[in-house]
């Protein structure tokens, strides 16, 4: 029989690359990380890993390996999440990552809704960009990521994620409302300076797509992954930027905020590992972040 412990370990090292990275997750030492691969591999009989320079690189006996124990660790999951649903109270912790402007403006009204409706579960929030919560998801790191996917940018297709769609959230041109600057267009902008977010982010590329589009590229005086630094500099009359709706109720003073053609929206969703989708903890905080999502008036409910 195969040591259970040891196939996480060897799925671990598969997602996060280096022994360094999994002895890092787990509170393990790297050498006691490489001891129980040593010894998982004296299980099945089969050279796992490969020395490649400073680093291991898995074999193909341990790509197979980690497919089935992928499926074990499933299993698992949907074992404890039925186990959990005979329960008759939602308990223990649920670890989340999400991006700023879904902490900002939805988190603590599901917060309140969940003290209500879940008061034995306990949240425990990390910020973060989608890539970087989507590899904590895969490796046991957190329980349940907020994503988010820009037009014409769409998000990969991941296996073993359950995924659930939660609200369309419309896309704005917010300029300073101070400095009579142009509000008939992004082309009329392109001597203005941007508040953009980070090149190769895919806000950041969206962002940039946009102005292309419209025929200048943008000069780019701040760059920063914080929607609530865009506004204030837009606010101060330093900067044009792009603004999601979601935030907009507490921060239009000061903007005038401009539709922008085709009206795009940007989908806000939740993600967890496939065996997790009907855990209780689960549920309930989907069943809360979506009453607060439809509870903001500029957002756009989807099924």
């Amino acid at each position: 029989m195969l040591n259970v412990p040891r196939l996480r370990l060897l799925v671990e090292l598969h997602h996060r690359g280096t022994l360094a990275e999994v002895a890092r997750a787990l509170s393990y030492t790297p050498s006691a990380v490489s001891q129980q691969l040593s010894l998982l591999e004296r299980e099945v009989g089969a050279r796992l890993l490969e020395p490649v320079g400073r680093r291991v690189v898995l074999t193909d006996a341990a790509l197979r390996l980690v497919s089935h124990a992928e499926v074990v660790l499933r299993q698992l999951e949907e074992a404890e999440s039925e186990l959990a649903a005979a329960s008759d109270a939602v308990r223990g912790t649920l670890r989340v990552a999400s991006f700023q402007t879904v902490v900002f403006a939805i988190v603590p009204a599901v917060l309140d809704l969940l003290s209500d409706t879940a008061p034995g579960l306990r949240i425990e929030f990390d910020q973060l960009q989608v890539d970087a919560a989507y590899s904590g998801l895969l490796s046991h790191e957190f329980d349940l990521i907020l994503g988010e996917e820009y037009p014409g940018i769409p998000t990969p297709v991941r296996a073993n994620v359950d995924r659930t769609d939660l609200v369309a959230d419309a896309l704005l041109l917010a300029v300073p409302a101070s400095r009579g600057w142009p509000t008939d267009g992004v082309e009329a902008l392109a001597e203005v300076p941007w508040a953009l977010d980070p090149a190769q982010s895919v806000s950041g590329d969206w962002a940039r797509a946009v102005c292309r589009t419209a025929g200048f590229e943008p000069r780019a005086r701040f760059v920063s992954p914080d929607p609530l630094m865009h506004a204030h500099l837009v606010r101060s009359g330093h900067a044009a930027a792009f603004i999601p709706s979601l935030i907009t109720t507490e921060q239009s003073d000061g903007l005038e905020l401009i539709e922008l053609p085709g009206r795009p929206e940007r989908i806000l969703y939740t993600a967890v590992r496939a065996g997790r989708g009907a855990h209780p903890a689960v549920r309930a905080f989907r069943e809360a972040l979506r009453a607060a999502s439809e509870a903001r008036p500029t957002v756009r409910p989807l099924a």
